[in-house]
């Protein structure tokens, strides 16, 4: 199986299934010398984890990471960094009811015609759950650039929409709800909806907004790996992400040259920026911000048509713990993978001059 490092000089190789025994990482190219913050690399994997609140899957781990190597005396050592996370909660019993059943919307029907066998447990490889990993790689690269804010948050869930720009809004209040959307009163709107659509049986989807700040001039290279393709590509990596826009995205389609255009003060900063802070896919030093849209979760409590492995037609009603809506969960998750292009574009940039 192909495809499980990202990062060129800051690079993750993941492994592990939702139902095995761990989930864990090397990490390669991590610079010597930095002191790690365990307690942050802890709250982003409790920013991350399942059972956090009513609106989220009710699975238990405790998503402790064991580190393996890479690490002296609380100090990175420039070596690879490797971890595990055990899976302490499986319930693969949950899943012995699609052993022979494809899920609709799920990787399940793909994975088994490409491999020629599927871990049905929970997904497998497919799983959400592969995403810790992401996390912690995400926390120790935020720490090699503390100088960079980034936050990220819910901005719609449904038809649900914040309806001010970032700009207005205070992202301390971010963890100060369930559904980690830093208007209050949206928020309780969200979680709301959310809660109706569990009771509900179904599921539904939404977008995260995510706002990059003290970001410096010069990352990204130019022609195949401009920053916003490895930020769309990092985005476009994670489960259940449907769409990736940045600046002013696809609005920035119905609008004329002369509007669209940030004109410079002269500092060399811009007066707008619809451009979200790239230019020629490189960083020109303004916010950069982009948007996330994540699917509703394939699993849900209702019954449905499918196939099963010989080509019949069944039905099929999802058991188990799944998560409503993704978006709370996937907040350190956006956050991490912005991270890791950063920190990697960072490596990258600091050979070239």
């Amino acid at each position: 199986m192909a495809g499980n490092s990202f990062g060129t000089l800051y690079k993750l190789t993941s492994f592990g299934e939702s139902h095995g025994e761990a989930l864990g990482g090397i990490i390669d190219g991590c610079p010597a010398g930095i002191t790690l913050d365990f307690d942050a690399i802890a709250n982003e994997m409790f920013r991350r984890k399942p059972g956090q609140s009513s609106i989220v899957t009710q699975r238990k781990e405790d998503d402790q990471i064991h580190f393996l190597s890479g690490i002296f005396e609380g100090k990175t050592t420039g070596m690879p960094i490797g971890f595990t996370i055990s899976n302490t909660n499986k319930k693969s019993k949950d899943y012995s009811h699609i052993k022979e059943v494809y899920r609709p919307s799920h990787a399940d029907y793909v994975y088994e015609k490409k491999y020629g066998i599927r871990d049905y447990r929970g997904g497998g490889r497919s799983s959400a759950r592969e995403t810790v990993s992401r996390v912690v790689a995400g926390a120790i690269a935020k720490q090699i650039l503390p100088e960079i804010k980034i936050n990220a948050f819910v901005s719609s869930v449904g038809e649900i929409f914040i309806d001010k720009p970032y700009q207005a809004l205070d992202f301390s209040k971010i963890e100060s709800n369930a559904v980690r959307c830093p208007d209050e009163v949206t928020a309780q709107k969200m979680e709301d909806y959310i809660k109706q659509i569990r009771k509900e049986g179904d599921s539904v989807g939404g977008t995260i907004t995510c706002v990059l700040q003290n970001v410096p001039i010069g990352l990204g290279e130019p022609v195949f790996d401009k920053l916003h393709a490895e930020l769309g590509k990092a985005m476009l990596s994670i489960n259940a992400v449907k769409g990736f826009e940045y600046g002013s995205g696809f609005c920035g389609a119905k609008m004329k040259g002369s509007e669209h255009n940030d004109l410079y003060n002269p500092d060399g900063t811009t007066k707008s920026n619809l451009s979200g802070g790239i230019q020629g896919g490189i960083s020109n030093g303004m916010d950069i911000y982009f948007r996330v849209a994540f699917k509703p979760v394939a699993t849900i409590m209702q019954v449905q048509e499918t196939i099963d492995n010989k080509g019949n037609i069944v039905e099929m009603q999802g058991k188990g713990r799944h998560d409503p809506c993704v978006v709370p969960r996937a907040v350190p998750i956006v956050e991490a993978m912005a991270a890791m292009v950063l920190a990697d574009y960072y490596l990258i940039n600091k050979t070239q001059k």
